[in-house]
């Protein structure tokens, strides 16, 4: 067959993937939705019934060409007063999202520096065409500062995200500053931040308190904290304007389905009205976490290294026979192999203790 030494290849080094069906009677401590609104059932029946009252349920086509629907407006227009931005534009997911930016924005001359831990979709994206991409050290501002100072490109564009997939760190702050001294395009990659910080739980442009700039672009998903799927780019209007004109995933791409975006404008609704008491139940989890496992976390992300491919399955799927659903991550993924536990709101206090006893007593 056509790749059998390969899959041999990844099979010996105990990185080979399988899709598995989801098992709804194990508790979900693997999946990014966050808040747990995938469960919330009233969500999805206010939603089915908008959509049914609609002379049609589909987007039908792409945005350019007889796809955008009233529905995608009142949505972008809520995101953008709900983060402050000037415009924003709804899309397929954050994978298609971060391949529109990159691919769209850094043109010839330019630079883009990306952190190195920055999510594989953006990575694919510099490798789509030939563009200056430089790789800075995760999370260091002072080299970030000397390559910005340093170099000579007609436009400069960083590229980090709020909170870090694998990792759960915070972007430094310094950042926003650092871009704004020297004249730099900023892309905030939120998909894991967006609903799980800041005093509206809007993100960390909302935790750090920033003032939105011309110079700034916020992209979120709708699969995680918004128990959706999608993605959302804000920027200036300027930017928008020069994204649905270049960016081909916003461009070639059937625009964002009826019941997605509906469902996602529900769920910022849902957020916006409750985010007192979802902060407070996130900080529970994090009490928990720290209690039980030693690990501070600024997010709901929990990497455990275990540094064995093999032993990271043994201990997911040990789990996995006690009731309990959680991410065993190898190498490309991460550096070293990992366990990733997800302190979801959709789990009580109580069952993520539970588990946290149990992974500390296996580990």
């Amino acid at each position: 067959m056509y790749y059998d030494k390969e899959l041999q290849a990844l099979k010996k080094s105990k990185r080979y993937r399988t899709r598995e069906i989801v098992d709804t009677n194990i508790l979900d401590f693997a999946s990014n939705d966050y808040l747990g609104l995938s469960h919330k059932r009233e969500l999805h029946e206010s939603t089915c019934k908008a959509l049914s009252a609609l002379p049609f349920h589909s987007s039908k086509a792409s945005l350019l060409v007889n796809g955008y629907h009233q529905i995608h407006k009142d949505f972008e227009t809520a995101l953008c007063e709900a983060n402050g931005f000037e415009e924003g534009v709804i899309l397929g997911s954050g994978f298609n999202a971060n391949i529109a930016l990159i691919e769209s924005l850094v043109r010839r001359d330019d630079a883009l520096f990306m952190d190195e831990k920055y999510h594989a979709s953006g990575v694919l994206a510099t490798q789509i065409k030939s563009i200056n991409v430089i790789f800075f050290p995760h999370n260091d501002m002072s080299e970030l500062e000397k390559l910005l100072e340093s170099s000579d490109a007609k436009r400069k564009i960083v590229a980090v995200e709020g909170i870090y997939s694998m990792d759960g760190d915070l972007v430094h702050q310094d950042v926003f500053a650092i871009c704004d001294r020297y004249d730099a395009l900023l892309i905030v990659d939120e998909a894991h931040s967006s609903g799980v910080v800041g005093d509206k739980l809007m993100g960390v442009f909302d935790y750090y308190g920033v003032v939105i700039k011309p110079n700034y672009i916020k992209m979120g998903t709708l699969g995680k904290a918004y128990g959706s799927f999608g993605a959302f780019i804000l920027a200036s209007s300027h930017i928008i304007e020069y994204l649905i004109n270049r960016a081909k995933p916003i461009i070639y791409a059937t625009s964002l389905s009826l019941y997605d975006t509906l469902l996602a404008h529900n769920a910022l609704k849902y957020i916006l009205k409750n985010r007192e008491s979802l902060k407070k139940e996130i900080s529970l989890r994090k009490q928990i976490i720290y209690k039980e496992l030693g690990i501070k976390t600024d997010s709901l992300i929990v990497p455990i290294v275990i540094n064995d491919n093999k032993k990271v399955i043994e201990i997911r799927d040990k789990l996995k026979n006690l009731g309990y659903a959680v991410g065993g991550i190898r190498q490309p993924t991460v550096e070293s192999a990992i366990i990733r536990l997800i302190a979801r709101v959709g789990n009580s206090c109580e069952e993520l203790r539970e588990l946290c006893i149990n992974l500390a007593k296996i580990k």
